[in-house]
């Protein structure tokens, strides 16, 4: 693009300290736009930022702006949601020349009836390689490397982990496209997505409603993931799951007391004092629905 194109076009890519978010990640690659780069950086990302969405449980907002975002994900041992995770990746990916655009996807995974499109993806373009590829570093649960957009792949797996990719058409032929994973309750749907282009102020938007609707179950409890090649630990609530790429699972139920020490020892994100004990006062509406029963 030159530089007369509107800057919300951008992904912010020149307030991002580049250097920090890939000693961040542990990424000391080449920084080249190629797919090598790409998977590089997929990987060391998924594996390294955990997936939370505590900001809202503790009371406050999700600001999606560059500085927000670096001081959060890069400086500080935190994550965040899709958006937020999205927006540091897309800066980096700007950085380092790639071609791309952001795009949504509807979450499924087990549910019924038509639900909003609030995960954000990016479609990237490589300059060493034909296929336009799917990356998806903020479900908090892989892949560990982008996907082809390819119809008709099947089963594939990534890592040791098992997908599968389909490709539809809708009534006046627009691609949707599927990704299912395999898991506990054998292959499940985990969302349906388009390849329309989707920009900063669509993930605003979504974001906002992520953060603040009351049907959203991101207000509702703690949920926070930390994805590693072998294992997949999940916080929901007070509920601390470890899966295992072949469908296993450990279950423990957790003391609210004990979510800090779980909170730094397991998903790598550290809360100071004040708010590891508002954390503990189970404020959030699922525990005080919880307490009223």
């Amino acid at each position: 693009m030159s530089d007369a194109v509107d800057p919300s076009y951008r992904w912010n890519g020149a307030e991002l300290d580049l250097d920090a978010y890939l000693a961040r990640i542990g990424y000391d690659g080449e920084r080249t736009p190629t797919l090598a780069t790409l998977r590089g950086l997929v990987y060391a990302h998924t594996t390294t930022i955990p997936f939370e969405n505590l900001e809202i449980i503790l009371g406050r907002g999700v600001p999606l702006d560059m500085e927000s975002l670096q001081d959060k994900l890069i400086r500080r041992p935190r994550g965040g949601y899709c958006y937020e995770q999205v927006g540091v990746f897309a800066a980096a990916l700007e950085r380092l020349g790639f071609e791309f655009t952001g795009i949504s996807g509807r979450v499924v995974m087990g549910a019924h009836g038509l639900l909003p499109a609030t995960h954000a993806l990016l479609r990237v373009r490589t300059a060493d390689d034909p296929h336009a590829w799917l990356v998806d570093v903020g479900f908090g649960a892989g892949p560990l490397e982008p996907v082809a957009l390819t119809a008709g792949r099947g089963e594939f797996a990534l890592g040791a982990w098992r997908f599968e990719l389909d490709l539809a058409y809708g009534p006046v032929g627009e691609e949707e496209w599927t990704l299912r994973q395999f898991g506990r309750d054998g292959w499940i749907d985990r969302y349906t997505f388009t390849v329309n282009p989707q920009y900063r102020i669509d993930y605003v938007v979504g974001s906002h409603y992520v953060a603040t609707a009351p049907r959203s179950p991101f207000n509702q409890r703690p949920f926070v993931q930390r994805f590693l090649p072998a294992a997949h630990h999940v916080l929901d609530d007070t509920t601390w799951t470890t899966a295992y790429p072949d469908g296993t699972e450990e279950v423990r139920e957790l003391e609210v007391a004990e979510l800090p020490k779980v909170l730094a020892e397991v998903f790598d994100i550290e809360l100071d004092a004040a708010d590891s004990a508002r954390l503990v006062r189970a404020e959030w509406p699922a525990a005080v629905a919880k307490r009223a029963r």
